[in-house]
């Protein structure tokens, strides 16, 4: 598997400044989106932001595991997943959008992006905070 968990991060020319133009576009899509969640308005209005969201949210995603994939393995991999769990979830639960999942999927958002790195880099997995040493020695199993 190290073609996922590279022994170097992998680089990626420009790197910053596409990570930036990636979460402004995100930003602008999350932004849209409360169109939907907390003012209901008709899908038209709101859906072009879903789909700069879904995008520019997926291709940061394909990045930061293109670069090293142990992101997968930590918290800060595991919150997006939560998120679009509970974004989708509208789909199967929901008649309309929630605006408490909304509003919960920004609190998560807030608070793992700007946590302390023992809180982003730790992996519920291996219930400890996971380094590339961890990955590299292979003993993501131990305490």
């Amino acid at each position: 598997m190290s073609w996922l968990f590279p022994i170097e991060k992998r680089d990626l020319p420009g790197r910053r400044w596409l990570s930036i133009g990636l979460r402004t576009l995100h930003l602008i899509g999350i932004a849209g989106l409360a169109g939907a969640y907390l003012f209901h308005l008709p899908h038209s209005e709101w859906s072009g932001y879903l789909w700069l969201a879904v995008i520019s949210g997926s291709l940061m995603a394909f990045i930061a595991v293109y670069v090293d994939g142990i992101w997968l393995l930590q918290l800060r991999g595991h919150a997006i997943f939560l998120k679009l769990f509970l974004l989708s979830s509208v789909f199967w639960l929901f008649d309309e959008p929630q605006s408490g999942i909304y509003l919960l999927v920004i609190l998560i958002s807030g608070i793992v992006s700007h946590a302390p790195g023992k809180v982003r880099y730790y992996s519920i997995w291996h219930r400890k905070v996971l380094t590339k040493a961890d990955l590299i020695n292979k003993n993501c199993g131990e305490s």
